[in-house]
């Protein structure tokens, strides 16, 4: 049987493609439809020309709602950003921070969208104050929850505690499933070694990460060993990067209503050897999850030094994963391929 989990593409995996000029809007949306992926999610600046800066153009608005049209699929969230420490050489003072997320739920609105995601540095205070101007507009305000933080970070357990304590529905979380990093990608490794750090080293930092030793004695064993800089940044990753379980979601469920997929890597037979998907996946389902898991692909920035990165294929390759693991009977597979 089925699940009642649904798959999706964060079409921020097409950028390589996207920047490059390979694939429009279209092309983005069509794909990931043909994939069976028809829950859609996006990054405003990347897919909207002058977002937020000058607005997004009346007729591009239109093209997008008639492409999901087209293609049968649903608008799913609008990923801002508030950067607000860097605005005008100054940090946004807290009525500003406010204006401008009102300004993204509009936006998210007029695109037709149920959520956006916030990012993780942006006070509760301030999502807080938007949250009744997001309910006028049926939009719900998602933190991204993003490693190194995870669901007992101090920072989320007060972003919950604020939520919990304004009472509005429309605030809430989405996880990004690169928390739940159980072993050190295979990419990362090889990007590392391509720097040139040693193989004896790459390999300690690996088995480490593996045995669970915290980070700091990870850096301070690959010095000690007379780690080279490439070799040093590898185990500096570790500080991002942890662990954590998927089971944790289990009790902010009732506030989780969007999956990032993240993944960095899926090899031919359609595995992503660092997240546990079959757990992640698990746990979704034993706790009701009936909303999107969007395909994130960030594998690309770890192989573009020797390969023009195919992120068209990872996603495909994610997507079958996702499928067998929701129960469903359909392969995805493309039908139309993308113009080089």
């Amino acid at each position: 049987m089925a699940s009642a989990i649904k798959r999706g593409v964060s079409l921020y995996s097409y950028q390589n493609e996207t920047f490059q000029g390979k694939m429009t809007l279209e092309d983005c949306i069509r794909t990931s439809a043909e994939l069976g992926a028809k829950g859609i999610e996006i990054i405003g600046e990347q897919t909207f020309w002058g977002w937020p800066e000058y607005g997004a153009a009346d007729a591009d608005v239109a093209n997008w709602h008639s492409l999901i049209g087209k293609y049968d699929c649903t608008p799913v969230s609008h990923d801002f950003m508030l950067d607000y420490k860097r605005y005008k050489g100054r940090e946004m003072a807290f009525e500003e921070q406010v204006a401008s997320v009102k300004n993204d739920i509009d936006f998210g609105a007029r695109l037709g969208m149920k959520f956006i995601r916030a990012l993780v540095s942006i006070s509760p205070d301030v999502l807080v104050a938007a949250a009744p101007y997001a309910e006028e507009k049926g939009i719900k305000i998602l933190i991204e929850v993003h490693a190194p933080l995870h669901f007992d970070h101090p920072w989320i357990v007060r972003h919950a505690e604020a939520y919990e304590k304004s009472g509005s529905d429309a605030l809430g979380f989405l996880p990004d499933m690169g928390m739940f990093l159980h072993a050190y990608p295979p990419v990362w490794k090889e990007r590392f070694l391509r720097q040139g750090a040693q193989p004896e080293i790459a390999d300690y930092i690996e088995k480490a990460y593996q045995d669970r030793v915290l980070s700091e004695y990870v850096i301070l064993g690959a010095m000690q060993m007379g780690a080279n800089k490439a070799a040093i940044s590898m185990a500096e990753a570790l500080r991002h990067n942890s662990a954590f379980e998927p089971k944790r979601m289990l009790e902010f469920m009732p506030r989780i209503h969007n999956i990032h997929g993240k993944f960095y890597q899926m090899t031919e037979d359609c595995v992503e050897p660092s997240i546990p998907y079959d757990k992640i996946v698990e746990v979704l389902q034993k706790g009701g999850y009936q909303g999107y898991i969007c395909s994130e692909y960030e594998g690309n920035r770890w192989i573009e030094d020797v390969e023009e990165p195919d992120s068209v294929e990872q996603v495909r390759r994610q997507q079958v994963m996702l499928a067998k693991l929701l129960g469903e009977e359909t392969v995805p597979a493309l039908k139309t391929p993308v113009a080089a």
